[in-house]
C-alpha cells in the first residue's frame, strides 16, 4: 500500500483499474515523496486527463497494420556467449525491450530458489534505465549472483538479438532481446572452445 492507501477502499478493490496508476521507478518516487503535491485527486485528474488524451490519440488510427516483433534470420544468434561477469550480463540486458530467460530443470527447493532469484533480479536490473555509476554499482552485484550459479553449478549464457518492430503508426523499429540461459557445467549441450 503506498502512503494515500484510503483504508475505505476494500483490499479486493485496490489494485482495479479505476484505483490504478502505473509509474516508471523515477516518477514512482517522485510521486511518494511529494505526498502534498501528488494528492490522491491530484493523481485521479493526470490519470483521467492522460487516459483522455490516449483516447483522443487513438481514436483517428484507423487503416494502420497490426503492430509485431519479427525475426530477422541474420540476426538470430548462433551461439549464447558464456557470461563470466555482472558488467558481461548487463551488456546484454540493458536497453532490451524483451527478455528470453531458460534453465536447466532444478532438482531442489534450494535450486528452485536461486534460479528464481537470479532471473528476477536480471529482469528488474534489464527493465531499468540506469545511470553509470549505479551500472558499476550493479555489475558488482551481478558478479556475486553469478559466482552463486557457477557454486551451484550451473554456468551462464547470453546474447543479444535484434528483432525489428513493425506496423502500427511508425516507421519499423529495433526490437533488442536479451536472450539468457542457465545451464548445468554437466549439460551436454554446452560446446567448449578453447
Amino acid at each position: 500500500m503506498g502512503p494515500r492507501h484510503n483504508p475505505s477502499i476494500s483490499a479486493e478493490r485496490v489494485d482495479e483499474v479505476d484505483n490504478f496508476v502505473l509509474l516508471c521507478r523515477v516518477h514512482h518516487k517522485m510521486v511518494d515523496d511529494q505526498v502534498n503535491t501528488y494528492s490522491v485527486g491530484a493523481l485521479q485528474k493526470l490519470k483521467a486527463d492522460h487516459e483522455a488524451w490516449v483516447a483522443r490519440t487513438l481514436a483517428g488510427q484507423v487503416g494502420h497494420p497490426r503492430a509485431r516483433v519479427r525475426r530477422i534470420k541474420e540476426n538470430i544468434p548462433s551461439h549464447l556467449g558464456r557470461l563470466e561477469t555482472g558488467n558481461a550480463l548487463l551488456s546484454v540486458l540493458d536497453g532490451a525491450c524483451a527478455f528470453s530467460f531458460d534453465h536447466d530443470e532444478p532438482t531442489s527447493e534450494e535450486e528452485m530458489e536461486l534460479l528464481a532469484a537470479f532471473f528476477q533480479e536480471a529482469q528488474d536490473w534489464g527493465d531499468l534505465d540506469l545511470e553509470s555509476g549505479e551500472k558499476v554499482r550493479v555489475a558488482f552485484h551481478l558478479t556475486t549472483l553469478i559466482g552463486e550459479l557457477k557454486e551451484a553449478g550451473f554456468w551462464l549464457f547470453g546474447a543479444r538479438e535484434e528483432r525489428r518492430l513493425e506496423g502500427g503508426a511508425g516507421p519499423p523499429t529495433s526490437f533488442p532481446v536479451a536472450i539468457v540461459q542457465v545451464l548445468r557445467t554437466t549439460n551436454p549441450t554446452i560446446v567448449k572452445t578453447s
